[in-house]
């Protein structure tokens, strides 16, 4: 299928598949193999499973290669033999479909890892693991990939670039799974992650797994507004209970069908189901689908660029958009040879000043001499992306590092910028549009500055020609006024806000560098104040400007108001209305923090890499190791934890303020004498993954939150069996176990763990469990304490070792 066919397909509407390992386990699979590998050997079972979605009208169904990347195999020794495992299921599968009139996409899956710059595994990894398990599927004939399950936008782009590498020409489907609070696990919104994952080429995009309809038609409804393609549902048959020993689903097939229609209000025009769905829920949905009349397609809002966790709509038509300068080496010392260095400190300081100051956007740029700027780039927005949510401007004109950039950032970026110089032109654009960029246009020719904004003008509509060849709109591009000072060029303002008035006619929007207007002149603050109500006047919707100085900010806000900028009086008065006339405005640049403070704002910002220079600070100051640990560090983590139960904070954040945590507390342990300056000795206990369930993310990350409470924690790893984990608990004197489990299918396990326990008489350990098919229903019917999440699952833990 190329991906012209699927497009015209999915104006029609596409119905796939449903759950597929609940089906494989009705026809004999038992737990704690490898799936892959067990369908290789009982062939018969998967067929079973595809005829029967088929004749309930699946359209596409997915190849059993869910979990086989290498990363995935290897948890059963079976890398080695990934190639022949993935060719037998694709020759297995693909035939039987396709005389039948159906298609098979091969099914990738995430890693089990986290990311960079969330995680240790790097970017570059995992785009290769995905692309030679999507290489193989495409050689043995799949229609297409579904890249589905992911919580993670960073490993969703891999594996979305790793399918395209693959395959070019082969249409990829990428569903995330959203929790019902609105968000991935990592934070993502809807709407971020949908900006992100079509801007880099995705065909179709939407949610699978995790919830019920209802919740998910949420989600889809969300999207619908920004979407450039298809949106897909894949929803569960509503929340998992266990009965009787047997995980059953809520929603019957019925009921199923039912709620067809919600997801097609909403805006999915692709449907299918994931855990807890039937050929019975597939042919029931199928027959309510096919009697929707599937609207017309909205024209998408555009315009948008996003981080990994927000979006960010640029238009003349919205609010006036901050693009804070200051992480530029241009004219700053002491930023010049922290590069120079290869540290990235004041970089991350920036970032985070910008970002509390008003920022919408991080301008980056590491154009200097003397330094590697792709690599200093790629350092960069490592340190940024992980703990700073601004989407970002990628400021650079060398392909090299514009590509590294662009591939790198989990989101849609602004690139600044293209100019119509032929070999600016001819190298960069090409590299923009691979990765979705939206574009920051400069009226540049190889001839030089246009004089007159009629020239200008012209050069500009020359670029956008060009940019119209690789699929842009008008509302992709960014028109820069060119400003040039006035010391120098006395005409530079009348000709840039002349080439404002243009573009803005045009509706499209235009962009200035504020401060290059008054270059050379003393009171360059007040001529850059002028020269911004002048252009607000004429249109102007994007400044890049310093948002510490509060009389530009203060400007920008009130000419928002003045001119009727969307949500801009509602914004005014949230800002303003109780600042009293002398103080200073939000936009003020930032104070210099304490030790203690800064030790503070490091555990906060996840800021491993300056807490330990920070602590020796503090330490020079006269502080105790012990005192920072009680009265600095751990009331910080406890903030983290606070932030991320309400939202406010999402997993990397958690993540990132644990290693900063425990960075701090390796730091200051040689100083300790025996934990004589905190307290008693570490409360103890075990973590396992319970026997037959492969998934150790969530146990990961729990463990890690509660080491930087005071724990030992004696992690057992996966697939332990029940026996293992109680011999452990009785060897080692252990009173508190905490279990996991990802599959409905392992649910059972924590139940054995726990029966064995009280028939060995080990009435005084606690059970601890949790995961994403765990609820406290399930946790009261076998007599365990429910983690509903790391920070949940921590104070519990604390409650039971007496530690609270």
């Amino acid at each position: 299928m190329k991906r012209d066919d699927f497009k015209l397909l999915a104006q029609q509407g596409i119905v796939l598949d449903g759950a597929t390992g609940t089906e494989l386990i009705k026809r004999g699979m038992p737990a704690g193999v490898a799936p892959e590998l067990w369908i290789c050997e009982n062939p018969q079972s998967i067929i079973d499973v595809h005829n029967s979605y088929i004749a309930s009208g699946s359209q596409i169904v997915y190849a059993p290669t869910f979990g086989a990347n290498r990363c995935k195999l290897a948890e059963f020794g079976l890398e080695a033999r990934q190639e022949q495992i993935i060719s037998r299921l694709c020759q297995l599968t693909v035939a039987n479909a396709e005389a039948q009139g159906a298609y098979v996409f091969g099914d990738i899956a995430p890693t089990g890892r986290f990311i960079e710059p969330f995680g240790d595994m790097p970017f570059e990894e995992a785009v290769a693991v995905f692309r030679e398990a999507a290489a193989i599927m495409a050689a043995n004939g799949v229609a297409g990939f579904a890249v589905e399950t992911m919580m993670d936008v960073q490993e969703a782009r891999a594996a979305l670039l790793g399918c395209r590498e693959a395959a070019p020409e082969l249409p990829v489907i990428v569903t995330m799974t959203f929790e019902t609070s609105g968000t991935t696990l990592t934070g993502s919104t809807p709407e971020a992650a949908l900006v992100t994952m079509q801007s880099l080429g995705a065909d179709a995009f939407g949610c699978n797994c995790s919830t019920g309809p209802e919740d998910m038609a949420k989600v889809i409804a969300a999207m619908r507004p920004y979407a450039q393609i298809p949106l897909v549902a894949k929803p569960n048959a509503g929340l998992p209970q266990l009965v009787d020993g047997r995980t059953v689903f809520q929603m019957d097939s019925r009921s199923f069908g039912a709620n067809v229609r919600l997801l097609t209000d909403a805006g999915a025009v692709i449907i299918g189901g994931c855990c807890g769905t039937t050929p019975e829920h597939i042919s029931c949905a199928n027959a309510a689908f096919r009697k929707i009349s599937l609207p017309r397609p909205a024209e998408p809002v555009r315009g948008v660029i996003s981080s990994a966790s927000r979006h960010h709509l640029i238009s003349p038509q919205a609010g006036f958009t901050v693009i804070g300068e200051r992480i530029n080496p241009t004219g700053k010392k002491a930023l010049q040879a922290e590069l120079r260095e290869g540290k990235t400190d004041m970089v991350f300081d920036f970032a985070i000043q910008q970002s509390a100051a008003g920022a919408d956007v991080l301008d980056v740029n590491m154009g200097m001499s003397g330094i590697d700027e792709k690599m200093m780039m790629r350092a960069s927005l490592k340190r940024i992306i992980k703990s700073c949510p601004t989407p970002l401007c990628i400021d650079s004109t060398d392909p090299d590092t514009v590509e590294a950039a662009l591939r790198l950032y989990p989101g849609r970026a602004l690139l600044n910028s293209i100019s119509a110089e032929k070999q600016r032109l001819e190298k960069l654009l090409p590299v923009a549009a691979r990765y979705g960029a939206m574009l920051i246009l400069l009226p540049l020719t190889d001839d030089g500055i246009p004089q007159s904004a009629d020239e200008r003008f012209a050069v500009v509509r020359s670029i956008m020609a060009e940019c119209a060849k690789y699929g842009y709109h008008p509302e992709d591009i960014c028109v820069d006024a060119l400003i040039l000072s006035v010391s120098t060029t006395p005409d530079g303002a009348r000709t840039a806000l002349e080439l404002i008035r243009r573009c803005t006619a045009e509706n499209l929007n235009t962009v200035c560098g504020l401060s290059n207007i008054s270059f050379g002149l003393p009171a360059r603050t007040m001529v850059n104040r002028a020269f911004l109500g002048m252009a607000m006047g004429c249109g102007l919707n994007m400044a890049i400007a310093n948002p510490l100085f509060a009389e530009i900010m203060d400007e920008i806000a009130a000419g928002a108001v003045l001119y009727n900028r969307p949500l801009a009086m509602k914004k005014f008065l949230e800002t303003y209305a109780n600042v009293p006339p002398t103080a200073a405005a939000p936009g003020s640049a930032a104070k210099t923090l304490s030790p203690a403070e800064a030790i503070r704002q490091d555990v906060l910002l996840g800021n491993r890499e300056s807490i330990c220079k920070n602590i020796d600070l503090a330490l020079a100051a006269g502080e105790v190791p012990g005192a920072i640990i009680n009265d600095i560090l751990i009331p910080a983590i406890t903030e983290v934890g606070d932030k991320y139960e309400k939202k406010e904070y999402f997993l990397p954040q958690l993540l990132a303020g644990a290693e900063a945590m425990q960075a701090a507390v390796s730091h200051l342990e040689p100083m300790l004498i025996q934990n004589s300056e905190t307290g008693k000795p570490k409360a103890r206990l075990i973590i396992a993954t319970v026997k037959g369930d492969i998934h150790d993310i969530g146990k990961n990350i729990v463990a890690v939150i509660l080491r930087n409470y005071d724990f030992e924690v004696i992690d057992l790893g996966k697939d332990v069996p029940a026996e293992i984990i109680l011999d452990t608990a009785e060897a080692q004197g252990v009173k508190l176990v905490l279990l996991s489990a990802l599959m409905t299918t392992t649910m059972g396990a924590m139940r054995e763990v726990i029966e064995l326990a009280k028939q060995r008489g080990m009435d005084d350990v606690n059970f601890i469990v949790g995961g994403a098919v765990v609820d406290q229903l399930f946790a009261d019917s076998i007599g365990a304490y429910y983690g509903q999440n790391p920070m949940d699952t921590m104070r519990t833990a604390r409650k039971l070792c007496g530690m609270e």
